[in-house]
């Protein structure tokens, strides 16, 4: 596994979008352009795919401990953010539950 594919799980599990993740890079001071991220996360033989370095990945985490935790000075709870995104994605309450009448798509006609 190299420092790509680290970066793409983390950026799926943590459903971060690629300004989200130029956003925790800058917290760090470390300086990328959403096309990079983009390049990062392509297929090995794709011919816009880059090598994620050492530096980035390195900053990344750095970044997304701050992005997740906070400061010392102003601490976060990192269930909040998690929350956050996860109740984004579904449109609801994490841990709620879609209504057993309610379907995933309700103008999708049955066949």
């Amino acid at each position: 596994m190299n420092n790509n594919d680290i970066l793409k799980k983390l950026r799926v599990a943590l459903m971060l979008r690629d300004d989200e993740i130029v956003d925790i890079l800058k917290g760090v001071d470390f300086k990328i352009s959403k096309s990079e991220i983009g390049a990062f996360c392509r297929k090995e033989g794709h011919p816009n795919y880059r090598e994620c370095g050492d530096q980035v990945l390195r900053n990344f985490l750095n970044g997304l401990v701050l992005h997740l935790r906070g400061t010392r000075e102003n601490p976060k709870y990192p269930g909040d953010i998690l929350n956050r995104a996860e109740t984004f994605k579904a449109g609801r309450p994490a841990g709620q539950k879609r209504p057993a009448n309610q379907t995933k798509n309700p103008d999708k006609k049955k066949s």
